[in-house]
């Protein structure tokens, strides 16, 4: 996901503020395939996957690009509330929280990046287990919204 900027979760915020630029997560290989997300529309992106406390206070920051049909998946060990922000982050994402069946719950559309301190909080009140980046515009292309159902693969 080379157009995705950083979206860094509030708890883990304060710790990434100091972050400097490193490489992000690739994508697991769990399968011959990959971890992947089929959208409503019936495209399919590549995930790369965000489980660790360090792999999500990156997450997609300092990115300049994002390839076509691919995205970062955030995998929580629980519902919870997680809001995003967007420091450091170069482009616009659609950031999607999802229940554990890949129920879409909300959608932020072209959340901008964020500039200066402080940066604005995205996110719902509800708990999520799952939240997906992808590119800016994406969302509506792909026909997600709330309500709308996101099919996981290899995703562990």
């Amino acid at each position: 996901m080379s157009r995705l900027g950083a979206l860094f979760l509030l708890p883990l915020a304060a710790a990434a503020c100091g972050a400097s630029p490193r490489s992000s997560p690739t994508p697991s290989p769990t399968s011959a395939a990959g971890p992947r997300v089929e959208m409503p529309s019936g495209a399919v992106y590549r995930l790369e996957i965000a489980r660790t406390a360090e792999e999500q206070q990156q997450g997609l920051m300092y990115r300049e690009s994002l390839p076509d049909r691919l995205g970062m998946i955030f995998v929580f060990s629980e519902a919870s509330v997680h809001h995003f922000w967007m420091k450091n982050t170069m482009i616009p994402l659609d950031i999607i929280w999802m229940a554990a069946d890949g129920k879409v719950i909300f959608v932020s559309a072209n959340t901008p990046p964020c500039k200066s301190d402080p940066c604005p909080n995205y996110g719902p009140e509800e708990p999520a287990p799952l939240v997906l980046e992808i590119a800016g515009g994406m969302a509506a292309r792909e026909g997600i919204g709330p309500g709308k159902r996101l099919h996981l693969r290899d995703v562990r």
